[in-house]
């Protein structure tokens, strides 16, 4: 019962009895209209058209009228697919591929017949779901709940019976020894006396015997035979007796010993301790050699590493506190020490076997200099200047706590294995905040060289005070010599160039010093040196800063999210520092999850000494290792020789040049951003040069943290507009172009050349998500615009998914919003190569798209929807042919009479719409072309009727081939020899020679194709020849093929051919030529039906690959011998 029609589902009541077996089905859907129902599309004779009682629809465009559906009420508007849930169940997906294989089949038995008979009766084959129209118009309402019933009636796998466990061969089980026994003496006891004798007895097994707790895993129920393993797999698992059998008192169980490497570890040093503290096991020749000359000769590397962690001191540990602020200006010394102690620990941790680069060089991470600074006037602009001690207390307690949760997540990421995850970070953003603290550098050179209070700003005050006589010397000539280095840098390849630079620099500075006679005191205040700390501050001075009682503690939870922005993007340097260094060193053997281990010990560890971050200077390092540093005694040694410098107190900070600070942060914040903004020119897309740009400018010129935020989301704008541009569309075909694996009858090819036209393929790849769909749905829409629609309408729309690995909900709702726009042009939607239960099913689900006021088909590959949609238009073809025969238009020969009842004139009033007059048109020309081609051999195609098989199946299939007549063929049967095959039969297998060479009379075959990249298949229909090539150019099969369906065939066999060729040549000859053109015909679809295979069959061959076989590959000149089945 349709929904709102009220009336019953009828069908014809013709007895199939007077139909040709293979033909009832295809005839129900070629029934005759009732007066009066006019569309565009093939009309539907069932009488149950739910628009029956309105007016037919004249012009295309129109939208049409809504079929009332039980569904109608789940339904909500578009934005609310979320509230279904609530609602009611959706649809689920059908696939609609059920009964194409028997059109396919019948469609092929009515080009047999070729009578000029109608079409005429009722279809017993499942109705499309494509609409009212059952042909070419619109879908059954009913149909999607006839698949749901076949489907629940189908019959379903029965319960397995289980068998009976086989009885043990004595009566009663055995009882259990009392104690356990042995595996090994079992097995002894229980071996086969040998058939010599050698003196073992059953006797030795003990009755109460029963077999050890031992499982043996046998998931096949099948009894014992002589492939049966001898030895059968024992589980992994254990044994599940629950206590019910005695173990195996021989079994030895490993026990997991609680921190077992921990304890080898501790086991292994103490008893290194131990040799080496032992008097007896020295040796002077060793003791000289690895105590006196290898240390000695590492000191080069040695001072190297301490110049450079010198200048890092002054460039980053100075700065550490915002020194232009007066309640931090004394705390630079501070900051030094708190530099050294981050360093020498991560010295230590990483030399002492933590990282794998045994000359790597821990540092302070520079890049939260910027954040400390941020969180220091957060703290200070909420407690205030006049508490001096508690902004103090809560600054420095920021710094400690900030390394410890960078730590902490360090080692989480290493002990879970993300190192490799966090590599898929955009790498422009991580550029952009490198540039970031490239500009602050340059800001916070520029104040500690002018000796401004508080920070830069950008105001034009900032910029009067910094052009005024007295201070723009201070902070342009480190400027310049800051350049002057970098120039130098570019012609000096030296690992000393840097640290000899600023020694010389210091050293002319002085020489000037004591040649003009200027007293200290005098270039301290006009700031040219810094102010010397006062003597009674030692080097743990900042350790006095740590005061939890007059912590600020609502302040410090202000400093949280800087905290986290801080390890966020202290994180990002890791996964990208440490590979570099690998590289550039040589380390093969590089585990990222073991330096983040490694980095998360050494930052945890800095920050409960009190002091801040660090990590593995890919520079410093790289250096230290170049200069001879390549060990983890060197290391060590270095981190000593950074703890002595510690000890020697801030006080060498009175003598320093200013200059040469300065100098140094501008260096560094130059090259910087030079890294940042240079070397990527061209390097990037434009968006993200334009990302990295903005960026930069955020986080110099407003905030760190929200330059980062900032920056991701510019990276996620970046990948929509870059993922937009790529289309997902990755081909169109017309229907022309892209056919079916079926061999259909010539008759079908010619008409399906000129009415594929009307079916339109998109192939989608990639995951669909809002930015890419727009492209799919302008291009849809192009399709059906007014003037590209009237040039060439199209009536069906498949969308082919099969590469389609995920799409988003926008993109699922476009496609409701794309089948609405289609269904206004009466264009019906085909979804292919989709999985109903996959990822792509169930979202498409989610939205209601297999409603079933939708009308949308769904095939499991794009094969089968190119076969239904050629079946739906080879429908056409019969209908016109229908009304041709009973207007007295077609008279074409009769080549297997059969006595029909005459069928009712159709009207022709049905094809009155363009595209309907298109099919019109061109059914017209095929029928009359094929009456031409027949007219010659009218008379002797009657007299076919009289014969029997196989000369009639001959005479078809050779026809418009050949210009031999019956009397010329008519020998050639007596080697035809009649085989019915049954469903699922195999005719011959791939690989085999070719003894056979077939005919179809009736039913299906399908030939399955294997290939490197996959398997195919293609079917055979009624009418068409199967295996011709290989038979006559006698090469190997190249497919396997089997019925599809109860088939009749008549096959010539090997030795029939070869009596053949002997005793007639000429038919042997013109029977070899005709099969030669069939494969013709048939290589001019293979091309066009390759479109339909999966992309992996067709990426590294040419499209016709599975039918040509390579010859002669040894020789210069290769050939391809063509190859079908």
């Amino acid at each position: 019962m349709v929904p709102g029609d009220g009336r019953t589902r009828r069908r014809a009541t013709q007895p199939p009895s007077q139909l040709h077996p293979h033909e009832v089905h295809v005839q129900e859907e070629l029934g005759h209209a009732q007066p009066g129902e006019e569309n565009e599309n093939i009309p539907n004779f069932s009488h149950n058209l739910s628009y029956e009682s309105q007016p037919a629809h004249a012009e295309e465009g129109s939208s049409p009228p809504v079929a009332p559906s039980s569904s109608v009420n789940e339904r909500t508007p578009m934005r609310s697919f979320y509230h279904r849930s609530f609602r009611g169940s959706l649809d689920a997906g059908q696939y609609s591929s059920h009964g194409v294989r028997e059109k396919t089949a019948e469609l092929a038995s009515l080009a047999l017949r070729n009578n000029g008979e109608p079409a005429s009766s009722s279809l017993s084959l499942p109705e499309s779901r494509m609409g009212t129209f059952n042909n070419l118009g619109m879908l059954f309402d009913g149909q999607r709940e006839e698949n749901r019933v076949r489907a629940d009636q189908s019959p379903r796998p029965e319960p397995i019976a289980e068998s009976s466990e086989p009885q043990s061969p004595t009566k009663n089980p055995p009882l259990s020894p009392k104690y356990g026994t042995s595996a090994l003496t079992t097995m002894i006891r229980g071996s086969t006396p040998s058939d010599h004798g050698d003196g073992w007895n059953e006797e030795l097994i003990p009755e109460d015997y029963s077999h050890p707790a031992l499982t043996i895993s046998c998931d096949s129920t099948a009894p014992d035979t002589e492939q049966t393993s001898l030895i059968r797999r024992a589980s992994r698992t254990k044994s599940r007796d629950y206590g019910t059998a005695q173990g195996d008192i021989e079994s030895q169980t490993a026990r997991s010993v609680p921190f077992g490497k921990f304890r080898a570890m501790c086991t292994k040093g103490s008893s290194w301790c131990r040799r080496r503290l032992n008097p007896k096991t020295w040796d002077r020749r060793t003791i000289w050699r690895k105590g006196i000359i290898y240390p000695t000769s590492l000191i080069p590397s040695i001072f190297l590493g301490l110049l450079l962690n010198i200048l890092d001191a002054l460039s980053y540990g100075m700065i550490l506190f915002p020194l232009g602020e007066p309640i931090f200006a004394d705390l630079a010394p501070d900051g030094i020490s708190m530099f050294y102690v981050s360093t020498i620990v991560a010295q230590l941790v990483y030399s002492c076997g933590g990282s794998i680069f045994r000359g790597g060089v821990g540092s302070e991470m520079i890049e939260v200099v910027p954040f400390f600074h941020k969180m220091a006037f957060m703290i200070l602009n909420r407690v205030g200047k006049e508490d001096e001690k508690a902004v103090l207390a809560t600054t420095i307690l920021s710094y400690a706590i900030s390394s410890v949760l960078t730590g902490s997540v360090f080692f989480l990421m290493g002990a879970f294995n993300l190192g490799s995850l966090i590599g898929f970070f955009p790498r422009h953003i991580l550029i952009g905040c490198i540039g970031g603290v490239g500009w602050f550098l340059v800001a916070t050179g520029v104040v500690v060289s002018a000796r401004l209070s508080g920070t830069l700003e950008y105001n034009l005050d900032t910029l009067e005070r910094l052009l005024q006589l007295d201070t723009i010397f201070l902070w342009t000539v480190p400027l310049v010599v800051a350049i002057g280095l970098l120039v130098l840098k570019r012609f000096i390849k030296s690992n000393f160039l840097v640290g000899g630079y600023f020694i010389s620099v210091a050293v002319i500075f002085y020489i000037f010093k004591f040649s003009l006679s200027i007293s200290l005191d005098t270039l301290r205040g006009r700031g040219w040196i810094f102010e010397a700390p006062s003597s009674s501050e030692p080097w743990y001075h900042f350790y006095t800063l740590y005061d939890f009682s007059a912590i600020h503690w609502p302040a410090l939870a202000e400093t949280i999210p800087a905290m986290f922005a801080l390890t966020f993007f202290g994180v990002l340097h890791v996964p990208i520092n440490v590979p570099a260094l690998g590289i550039s060193t040589g380390e093969d053997n590089l585990n990222v999850d073991r330096e983040l281990i490694a980095h998360g010990i050494s930052n945890a560890a800095s920050g409960f000494f009190g002091s801040i971050q660090n990590y593995l200077v890919y520079t410093n390092s790289l250096l230290f290792i170049d200069s001879g540093g390549n060990s983890r005694v060197a290391g060590v040694m270095l981190a000593c020789g950074t703890f002595g410098i510690l000890l020697a107190g801030p006080g060498i900070i009175g003598y320093i040049p200013i200059m040469v600070v300065g100098a140094l942060i501008y260096m560094l914040g130059i090259e910087l951003m030079e890294e940042a903004l240079v070397d990527t020119w061209r390097k990037l897309h434009k968006l993200e040069y334009l990302t990295v740009v903005i960026i930069v400018v955020t986080m110099g010129a407003w905030d760190f943290v929200i330059g980062i935020v900032v920056g991701i989301i510019l990276a996620c704008v970046n990948f929509v507009a870059q993922t937009s541009q790529k289309s997902a569309i990755t081909a169109t075909y017309s229907g022309q172009v892209a056919v079916s694996t079926v061999r259909r009858h010539p008759l079908h090819v010619r008409f399906l050349k000129q009415a594929g036209k009307q079916t339109f393929v998109i192939k989608l790849a990639g995951f669909l998500f809002f930015g890419t769909i727009v492209s799919v749905e302008k291009r849809i829409r192009g399709l059906i615009e007014e003037k590209t629609f009237k040039d060439q309408p199209i009536r069906f729309l498949v969308l082919d998914l099969a590469h389609v690995n995920g799409l988003d909900f926008s993109a699922a709702e476009a496609f409701t919003r794309i089948n609405r726009i289609l269904w206004k042009r009466r264009v019906h939607m085909i979804i292919s190569g989709l999985d109903v239960k996959g990822d792509v099913g169930k979202s498409l689900q989610n939205v209601g798209l297999f409603g079933k006021e939708n009308h949308v088909e769904i095939f499991e590959n794009l094969n089968s929807a190119l076969e239904y949609c050629e079946n739906e238009l080879l429908k056409a073809l019969y209908q016109r042919k229908n009304a041709m025969v009973g207007s007295n238009e077609y008279t074409p020969p009769r080549f297997l009479e059969v006595c029909q009842p005459q069928p009712q004139t159709l009207p022709d009033t049905l094809f009155n719409s363009p595209r309907g007059h298109y099919l019109h048109q061109i059914a017209t020309t095929t029928l009359r072309e094929d009456e031409a081609n027949s007219l010659s051999n009218k008379t002797a195609a009657q007299k076919w009727t009289t014969f029997q098989q196989p000369l009639p199946l001959i005479l078809q299939t050779f026809q418009g081939l050949t210009k031999e007549n019956e009397d010329f063929w008519f020998p050639a049967c007596r080697y035809f020899v009649r085989e019915v095959f049954p469903a699922d039969t195999v005719l011959y297998h791939e690989g085999e020679e070719a003894q056979k060479f077939y005919l179809l009379e009736s039913g299906m075959l399908r030939a399955e194709y294997q290939t490197p990249q996959g398997s195919y298949f293609e079917l055979i229909v009624a009418g068409r020849p199967c295996g011709e090539l290989p038979f006559f150019g006698e090469t190997q099969r190249t497919a396997t093929v089997k019925a599809e369906r109860d088939s009749v065939v008549w096959r010539l066999g090997i030795e029939e051919w070869k009596e053949l060729r002997w005793k007639d040549p000429m038919l042997a000859h013109e029977l070899m030529k005709v099969c030669f053109k069939l494969t013709a015909e048939r290589m001019e679809s293979i091309t066009s039906s390759v479109l339909a295979l999966p992309v992996s069959l067709l990426a590294p061959f040419p499209p016709c690959y599975p039918f040509f076989k390579k010859e002669d590959a040894n020789s210069s000149n290769t050939r391809y011998v063509l190859t079908t089945a």
